[in-house]
């Protein structure tokens, strides 16, 4: 179960400073200006209502001296560097150089609500017809899904894997069992931190406080994972004498002998 955990925290970990770097558009020359049911996107929480559709327009300004083929628009929501919704629309049409051009469509989110919930950092992107990213659109999204949507399920599963790992840690404080060395001591409580960490993120996201970012995760993390490491490395150095084998009992000991070549015992 400590490999487990420490294997899911590594993964998230890693996830969480590569998404730390920007990420650069195939055009830096192309922006887009986006609105969802008449509300701006990029300026506020945006609402994902899976209960209705919602109807998108998104204007895309072509800067370059070239025509621009837009094929897809791309809306994905991410959280610790894993996406967990994302709808592809197909709204082909070209940007003269120089331009600029405003399509609109309805998206059906119908199946959104066991996606996620809560506030997830949220993209809207322009792909040409190769499916490489012209530009694309930041937004916090405010998605009023299930508890039990793929989202809601991760937290619950990171929340479980952290219990177990302070319970495994704490019992084995308690009977005694953790390693002489203090460094080994610290790496067994550190599962348990990085754990704690996440799930303070995820709670704050869906109970809709905070939307998971490098920002707000790395401190998170970092910061449980440091305490938790701290309290391994602080806990009591077990007596040497739990940790020396049970004496053996010499009466329990049985002596067998066999029988040597020609004959004698």
């Amino acid at each position: 179960m400590r490999r487990i955990m420490s294997s899911v925290g590594l993964l998230l970990l890693c996830g969480i400073f590569l998404g730390v770097a920007p990420a650069h558009a195939a055009g830096d020359a192309v922006t887009i200006d986006a609105t969802v049911d008449g509300s701006p996107v990029g300026e506020d929480e945006l609402l994902l209502d899976p209960s209705r559709a919602s109807l998108i327009s998104v204007t895309v300004h072509n800067a370059t001296d070239t025509v621009r083929h837009v094929k897809t628009i791309r809306l994905s929501g991410t959280a610790l560097a894993l996406t967990f919704f994302s709808y592809d629309t197909t709204v082909p049409f070209d940007v003269p150089a120089r331009e600029s051009v405003t399509r609109g469509f309805v998206l059906d989110l119908g199946q959104l609500g066991a996606q996620a919930t809560g506030l997830l950092p949220t993209e809207l992107e322009v792909l040409d017809t190769n499916r490489d990213v012209l530009a694309s659109i930041g937004m916090t999204g405010d998605v009023r899904g299930s508890m039990w949507s793929v989202y809601g399920v991760f937290g619950l599963a990171v929340f479980g894997l952290t219990s177990l790992a302070w319970v495994g840690a704490l019992v084995a404080l308690a009977r005694r069992r953790l390693p002489a060395n203090r460094w080994q001591r610290a790496m067994r409580f550190l599962p348990a931190g990085v754990g704690t960490g996440l799930v303070a993120v995820i709670s704050l996201s869906v109970l809709r406080v905070m939307a998971p970012s490098p920002a707000a995760e790395i401190p998170f993390v970092l910061g449980a994972a440091a305490v938790a490491f701290a309290l391994g490395y602080l806990t009591p150095h077990p007596d040497a004498d739990d940790l020396r084998p049970p004496p053996t009992d010499p009466e329990s000991t049985q002596r067998i002998t066999r029988p040597l070549p020609g004959g004698v015992a």
